[in-house]
This record gives structure tokens, C-alpha cells and sequence, in this order.
């Protein structure tokens, strides 16, 4: 059996940080983190990320941040795990890593360390946890023992299609605008993510089904009706590649986080439209119908949209009869999650940044995942690494990352595989330096994990 140790953290002022390793094979622990070094290390650590918003924010991320140069990196890296790695633990990680064992790290973050990717942090220059360790999130546990929540499980589903979400069109928004393409011109069979669809569309486990793998890209009719519809009829997997627009920390309201799918405005939900799209936010997906009743602004609730209140008999689901009436449905019935999820968009796991995390990946799992990966802060797509760190048109970071969580979400433990590609980037990184191996894309992941 892998050792694994639980780590906890909670924002009181100071961080503290507990560990506990679950078949007692280290010492547990309690460490503090004084908070003038937490808010230090982490304005240092997110002035290196990505930021679209901000005038020259993607470009410095790319060419002069800490992350765009294998030395600064370390540098930065090495920082990290001089104020957040507990020295007990690190012994402990030490002596199995001696003995030729390599231990599962299970994150619980505190809000203010959502971001911090545990698999980069360096106790030593030349050893990063990733070298010695799996790393994954711990799933909030009041979500995983939810009454309500059906659970679907791998072993059960396996075999059911992938359904995906590949650079839906957002109505009402250009290719080359806010809200545009992700991926751009797919128009080449050759692209990695071209070879993905064909692939699984020669197994017979796509959904939508395409004749052709470029007709899985940018399609408008990728509404959530259409992936209400899709979901029932069966999935092992959802691959999602787009937009996810999250909300503000300081806001309090990680429900208001949201997918954008081709869904007009017209569509029913909670979030608010913008021109003619309305984007399906974390609160429709947790409570659905319910949320809508009191909201005339929030669109046609009819049934022919195929996922509104049904007309039922005299209590909720006994079926249709005559003088029924409308039953709001929760988000988990109207779109049922399948066993794992890939959430590829910035800042798409964003929900652990809140107190309360209920955004995307809360309702992915409420709904019924076993295991979400999303992204911890804003991606540089193809063109930005191409833009701006002139990167020849043959290479794809953004694309390859995409295919190996794809391909991880396949294997019986995702997490082992994901960390295993990180690898491969990381050893890449140190020997090239060059910056599509930076850990601006593969440590930008985390695999939120229920089991």
C-alpha cells in the first residue's frame, strides 16, 4: 500500500498546517506559517502567473516573470518550500524517498494557498516533492459525505463515451475576442488534439459523434440542454476545453463562477447574460430548476428545451398525469455527472480559493465525479507561447496538456499518470530550460480526488 498523508491547512491570521500520514507509517505533525510569510511568499509566487487582465500581464508571465527561466524558477521554487514545507514532513518524505518509495501528498489548501502548487515547491535545489512524491487535492469532505450525492465510479462506467467540450462558439463573441478561441484553426489532422478526437472516435466513444475530427471544434450546438441530454445518455468522462470565467475571491460567492458553452441568452440560468450568451454557472449546476423560480430574467423554463421542471402526478416523480404540475429539478438531475471530469480553462478549479468552495469543481463532484482536474490559475494558450515566446508553429504546450490529462483520465489511477507527465516536463525543464516545458502549463493542474 502507497503511504499517503492527509495535509491541512487553515487561514487564522497565521496558516497552520497539520499532516497525518492514514496508516500511521511517519510521525503526524502540526506546523505554523507566520502570515506576513504567507502573504509575502504568495504575492511573489502569483506575480509570477498569468494575468490576461492586466496590460502586458501574459506577455511578462511568458519572457521576465519567475516562471519563464529554469534559474528563477528554482530560485523561486526553493523559497516556497523553505516557508511552506513543515521540516518534520520533509524528513519523513526524505527517509521514504532513501528507501526507494514514493508517497502520496493529499492537499487540503486554505484559501490563500489555493494556488500554490505543492508538486513544484524545492526542499532542496536539486529536488522538487513532484521527484519524491504523487500530489493531489483532497476533495472538501462535507461535499464528498453529502446525502444527496450519487457518486459514479470508474470501474462501473469505463466503457460509456467521452463527452467533449472542445473550444464550444460563445454567441455573440469573435474567435479573436475575449471569449474567442482557446485552441484556434483546427484545421490540420495532425494537431495532437486532432489525433485525440480521431482516436476516440474510432473507438466509438465520442459524443457528439463527427465524421471528421476538425468537426469537434468550435461547434455552436454545445448548449446545456444538448450536454444535459449527453450526460443521460451516458458518460465515462467529460473533457471540457474553454472559457470559465471565475469569480472573484474577494467577492465571497464562488457559486457565481461559469462555463461558457454556445447557450444564447435565451437559455435558462442564474448567471446573468452577456450580448446573446448566457454562461452556465456553478449554481445552475448545483441546484438547477430551483434557483430559476423566482427569476423571470433567467429565461424559458418550457420542457421542450429537454432539462426543465418536469409535469409530474401527485408527488414529485411519479411520472406525468393529468393536472400535474411543474417540480423544479436540482442541477445533479439535470445534468449528471460522469466519474471524471477535465475542467481546462483558467482558473477553472478556482472554487478552493473561497472559504465556502462551491464553484465548478464543487459541482462537478456534488454532481457526481470521482475525481475533477482544473486548471489553479490562467492558461497560456498556443498562440500566447507563440506570441510571445516565439515558439515554432510545431509545438503545442497547451494542446499536449490537454492530451495528457485526457489520456491520464483513461488509466486506473489519473493522478499517478498526471504527476508522471509532469515529470517528464520537469526533467525536460531542467535540461533545456526552454519555455514550453515551463511550469506555467503543467504545474498550472490539479486533480481534485474523492476516493
Amino acid at each position: 500500500m502507497t503511504p499517503t498523508v492527509l495535509v491541512r491547512m487553515a487561514d487564522a491570521g497565521d496558516l497552520y498546517l497539520t499532516w497525518r500520514w492514514i496508516d500511521d507509517s511517519a510521525p503526524a505533525g502540526v506546523g505554523v506559517v507566520p502570515e506576513d510569510q504567507v502573504e509575502a511568499a504568495m504575492s511573489r509566487f502569483t506575480a509570477a502567473l498569468p494575468a490576461p487582465g492586466v496590460a502586458g500581464g501574459l506577455e511578462n508571465a511568458l519572457t521576465a516573470g519567475e516562471l519563464a527561466t529554469a534559474e528563477a524558477e528554482n530560485a523561486l521554487a526553493q523559497y516556497l518550500s523553505s516557508v511552506f514545507l513543515p521540516y518534520n514532513l520533509a524528513v519523513s518524505l526524505h527517509e521514504f524517498s532513501v528507501r526507494g518509495i514514493r508517497p502520496h501528498i493529499r492537499i487540503q489548501p486554505s484559501p490563500r494557498t489555493a494556488q500554490l502548487p505543492w508538486e513544484l515547491i524545492a526542499p532542496d535545489p536539486e529536488v522538487r516533492l513532484l521527484d519524491i512524491a504523487d500530489v493531489s487535492v483532497l476533495a472538501p469532505p462535507g461535499i464528498v459525505h453529502a446525502p444527496a450525492r450519487v457518486a459514479r465510479t470508474w470501474t462501473d462506467t469505463r466503457d460509456l463515451p467521452v463527452v467533449a467540450v472542445l473550444d464550444p462558439r460563445v454567441p455573440g463573441f469573435r474567435a479573436d475576442s475575449a471569449l474567442g478561441s482557446v485552441l484556434g484553426r483546427m484545421d490540420s489532422a495532425a494537431a495532437p488534439l486532432a489525433a485525440l478526437v480521431a482516436d476516440h472516435a474510432a473507438a466509438g466513444r465520442l459524443t457528439p459523434p463527427v465524421a471528421e475530427p476538425v468537426e469537434a471544434f468550435r461547434r455552436t450546438d454545445l448548449d446545456r440542454a444538448w450536454l444535459s441530454r449527453a450526460l443521460h445518455a451516458g458518460a465515462a468522462r467529460l473533457l471540457y476545453v474553454g472559457h470559465v470565467t471565475a469569480a472573484a475571491p474577494e467577492s465571497g460567492r464562488s457559486e457565481s463562477a461559469t462555463l461558457h458553452l454556445s447557450c444564447t441568452a435565451a437559455s435558462p440560468g442564474c448567471a446573468p447574460a452577456y450580448r446573446d450568451h448566457r454562461p452556465l454557472s456553478a449554481r445552475d449546476l448545483l441546484l438547477g430548476t430551483h434557483a430559476l423560480a423566482a427569476d423571470p430574467s433567467s429565461g424559458n423554463l418550457g420542457d421542450d428545451l429537454g432539462y426543465g421542471p418536469g409535469i409530474v402526478g401527485k408527488r414529485a416523480g411519479t411520472g406525468n398525469g393529468v393536472g400535474g404540475v411543474r417540480v423544479p429539478r436540482t442541477g445533479p438531475e439535470i445534468w449528471p455527472i460522469p466519474s471524471r471530469v477535465a475542467l481546462i480553462a483558467c482558473e477553472s478549479g478556482g472554487d478552493l480559493r473561497f472559504a465556502e468552495p462551491v464553484g465548478l469543481v464543487a459541482a462537478m463532484l456534488t454532481g457526481g465525479a470521482e475525481l475533477v482536474t482544473a486548471g489553479r490559475w490562467p492558461l497560456p494558450t498556443d498562440l500566447a507561447f507563440r506570441r510571445y515566446s516565439g515558439i515554432p508553429d510545431t509545438v503545442h504546450p497547451f494542446q499536449e496538456a490537454v492530451c495528457a490529462i485526457d489520456s491520464a483520465h483513461e488509466t486506473a489511477d489519473p493522478v499517478v499518470a498526471l504527476n508522471a507527465w509532469q515529470r517528464t516536463h520537469l526533467a525536460a525543464w531542467r535540461a533545456t530550460g526552454a519555455i514550453e516545458h515551463s511550469p506555467l502549463i503543467w504545474a498550472a493542474f490539479a486533480t481534485v480526488d474523492t476516493r
